[in-house]
């Protein structure tokens, strides 16, 4: 293990001082590896304290690009930076906060074909992502790779934190044996969050990270921590691990529809069906007013909620029932509830949703059209 230079020593004083921490632990943090899944609202205070900290390899994974809508809650970035690929700029950024540390970016979207070899190159993994598939797939490659790994999740103003398959402990499947139910679960890419609860939980798993790699404190593992910004409670839950979930043998990816059962009755077409369609179609957006104030399509609008209870005035509209209707939101979640909605409550015969919303239609018809 090598030295700390005099530099370092300077950098890393308030750590040098800590009781039970000192030199030996700021040489284990210099020695190790982590990689962080996500360099979003989670990963990027995650990415900051850990260089700060003085890690001294941060992998990055992340494929996405930096974009507006970002901006609320990954404070790492900012909007001279729009476009511009997150693993690669974090990497820049972090260098720059701490030359003794060496940042790789993989600017990529872990997967089964390539989440066994990245997180083979690493000692610790945390997870950052927003979506249940990658949780569970990052889970089970850590339990194959024998390889600690530091979760967290958020919604609206709710966060939770956790440590999973630490020195035999319970896996992250002991704690979720199968994810929710579609249409239980939250929208994965529609939902909102208060922009500092990512910070929050992101630096306790930052937190629990240097713990694991200093052996200080008490780690996290078989317990999870729930916090709520609203009331600034936080509760810690204990769980066991459950050999059969803790189990795995083999890498795959779940099939996974965030906030949408698998089962639907309504019909989705792509943008460019859409946009070819000279039919005398009716067209409905179920987004809220703030959303078409950012890009919207000609037509009418009602907001999925007044239409889940029962109060959607669809004459008032001009809405007819019997004729073809297609229906669209965001990324395409809401406007299939929406429709299943009309269909089975409002007596509506020719219902189509717009697979991939208003993005979609961006992506495939109008790329100068402004996002979110």
């Amino acid at each position: 293990m090598s030295e700390l230079s005099k530099d370092e020593i300077l950098r890393y004083q308030r750590h040098l001082t800590l009781p039970h921490f000192g030199e030996a632990a700021q040489l284990q943090l210099k020695s190790a590896k982590v990689l962080v899944v996500g360099a979003g609202g989670l990963g990027c205070p995650v990415l900051q304290y850990l260089a700060a900290a003085g890690v001294g390899t941060l992998g990055i994974v992340d494929d996405d690009v930096v974009s507006l809508s970002n901006l609320q809650r990954q404070i790492l970035f900012n909007e001279s930076e729009l476009g511009r690929g997150k693993a690669e700029l974090a990497a820049e950024k972090l260098r720059a906060m701490n030359p003794h540390i060496n940042c790789v970016p993989h600017a990529t979207r872990l997967g089964v074909d390539n989440a066994l070899d990245l997180i083979a190159q690493y000692d610790f993994v945390v997870d950052g992502s927003d979506n249940f598939p990658t949780r569970y797939l990052i889970s089970d490659a850590c339990v194959l790779a024998n390889k600690p790994l530091v979760y967290g999740a958020l919604y609206t103003f709710q966060g939770q934190a956790s440590v999973f398959n630490w020195q035999g402990g319970p896996t992250y499947r002991c704690l979720f044996p199968e994810p929710p139910r579609p249409e239980d679960a939250p929208n994965c890419s529609e939902i909102g969050v208060v922009g500092v609860l990512p910070g929050m939980i992101g630096m306790i798993q930052a937190t629990e990270v240097i713990k694991l790699i200093t052996g200080v404190g008490e780690p996290l593992t078989g317990k999870l921590l729930m916090f709520d910004a609203l009331t600034m409670r936080q509760q810690i839950v204990s769980f066991q691990r459950v050999p059969e979930q803790a189990a795995v043998t083999e890498l795959r990816l779940i099939e996974y529809s965030c906030g949408v059962a698998q089962q639907q009755s309504v019909v989705e077409v792509e943008p460019q069906d859409l946009q070819a369609d000279r039919s005398e179609y009716q067209l409905l957006d179920v987004r809220e007013d703030w959303e078409r104030a950012i890009c919207a399509l000609p037509g009418a609008h009602l907001p999925l909620g007044l239409i889940l209870e029962g109060q959607a005035d669809f004459e008032g509209i001009g809405f007819d029932t019997s004729k073809p209707t297609y229906v669209y939101c965001k990324g395409g979640v809401r406007s299939l509830k929406a429709a299943e909605a009309m269909q089975a409550h409002y007596g509506f015969k020719q219902l189509k949703s717009l697979r991939g919303g208003i993005l979609g239609w961006a992506a495939a018809v109008d790329p100068a059209m402004q996002t979110y």
